[in-house]
């Protein structure tokens, strides 16, 4: 092998679900691409991407949880960081001597101290992409926290001592520099290929496979016509093989969510209240929803208890949880998709929008300092302030749906700049901007 293809060894690290962390999985799977051997240490609560289980040069270490104690918030808090340094350092030290470990952030405790502290002592380059702020994310909850306070403390220590870093908006960029001197290069999610348009054949399969546990994407059964061979909510198959879309089908509204405190999703039920409303006093302009809200979470649980005490007729709730490959088909089937992502710092980009576009999917999304670099009004999605702007925007574009002549030439608008996004993918993009600084 030339010095040039050299394999060069590598180390990404997640302090938190591998599995649900797709910016570090496409890294990994970039590296994995170009020459690099990876050891890709984090926690393994779901399934990793499976170009990443498969890959012959990635390796996953995966970390032990730290077990359930009854203990006071800040015993728990400090023992469980003890616990994830201990398992994060015996982890590095077991795996070859990487060129430089890329860390994830937040959080920064103890993934950052500890990187740092084993870059030093191996020689390694310690590269931050960083997703967001640990003391911002901390701030939600306890804002006047000595811990919030202590984590500022320590992004701002270490982050300006890392080798190089990456983050995901201009905004970022320069408070990271004005902040803490820290200089950042970056780099943009993008859509990686799975997330695509797809035909409507393919959209027909999507309702059928996921019809077998998302009740709403069945039919009640309907007077027998033997043109019909298969049927969902939303399509028909014929026997020629042609596909259609069902005259009088719902439309289908599509969320994600990590179910976490930085986003509110008593705005969207309070829409959809609202759309309830507008489609029980006006029934021949506003068609059935179907909203399906995916993702685990620890708020989950509080807002199904919502939904399930609501009485609704015209709205239809569902919260799946959906493997990898289902959740891109579903975004590429769907009607209009939702974000409350409004970010805890003002400084990040949610990567559930990009994942939406990538797939063609127009986004209404919560206005925050920065969502502009993104979501450009009334161009690739909507920005609404609160649920009465989200409500009204649901409702205009659901408004005589599916053929409603008036907005025929905004969608088409909106679909050709979400063409324009798509051309640039996770991978192309990664290689302009990212492989240089890893190479270098």
């Amino acid at each position: 092998m030339s010095e040039k293809n050299k394999v060069q060894n590598a180390c990404v690290i997640v302090l938190g679900d591998i599995g649900r962390s797709p910016r570090m999985q496409y890294h990994v799977k970039s590296l994995s691409e170009n020459d690099f051997s990876v050891d890709f240490i984090g926690y393994v609560h779901s399934s990793p991407l499976e170009e990443i289980r498969t890959s012959p040069n990635v390796r996953i270490h995966e970390l032990n949880p730290f077990p359930e104690l009854e203990l006071p918030n800040i015993l728990k808090y400090l023992f469980k960081t003890v616990w994830q340094a201990l398992g994060l350092l015996i982890t590095l030290i077991s795996i070859p001597r990487p060129k430089f470990i890329l860390c994830q952030n937040p959080p920064a405790i103890p993934a950052v101290i500890v990187a740092y502290l084993y870059c030093l002592f191996a020689r390694s380059k310690l590269i931050i992409d960083w997703h967001n702020y640990t003391y911002s994310i901390l701030a939600l909850e306890s804002p006047d926290s000595p811990i919030v306070r202590i984590a500022k403390r320590i992004e701002a220590f270490f982050g300006a001592r890392a080798a190089d870093s990456f983050c995901v908006t201009k905004a970022m960029k320069e408070d990271l520099y004005t902040r803490w001197n820290v200089r950042a290069t970056v780099l943009y999610d993008r859509p990686p290929q799975q997330f695509q348009s797809i035909s409507l054949g393919d959209k027909h399969n999507v309702f059928l496979r996921l019809g077998e546990h998302i009740s709403a994407f069945r039919t009640e059964r309907e007077a027998e016509d033997e043109d019909i061979v298969e049927r969902t909510a939303f399509t028909t198959k014929h026997r020629n093989g042609e596909v259609k879309f069902r005259d009088s089908r719902p439309g289908l509204l599509v969320s994600s969510t990590s179910w976490t405190p930085d986003e509110d999703f008593s705005m969207l039920i309070s829409a959809l209240d609202q759309y309830e409303r507008d489609a029980l006093e006006q029934p021949l302009h506003y068609p059935d929803i179907v909203c399906i809200i995916t993702g685990k979470g620890p708020l989950k649980e509080h807002y199904s208890k919502i939904v399930k005490a609501k009485s609704w007729k015209r709205v239809t709730v569902e919260m799946p949880w959906l493997e990898n490959e289902d959740y891109p088909k579903l975004l590429a089937s769907s009607d209009l998709g939702v974000c409350l992502h409004y970010s805890s710092s003002g400084l990040d980009l949610p990567m559930k929008v990009v994942d939406m576009f990538g797939s063609g999917l127009p986004v209404c999304a919560v206005h925050f300092d920065c969502i502009d670099e993104l979501v450009k009004h009334a161009e690739n999605g909507f920005v609404f302030q609160h649920h009465q702007e989200l409500a009204e925007q649901i409702g205009h574009w659901f408004y005589d749906f599916p053929s409603n002549i008036a907005l025929a030439n905004m969608k088409q608008d909106i679909q050709k700049h979400l063409k324009q996004f798509q051309g640039l993918r996770w991978t192309e993009n990664w290689k302009n901007v990212a492989l240089p600084v890893f190479k270098n």
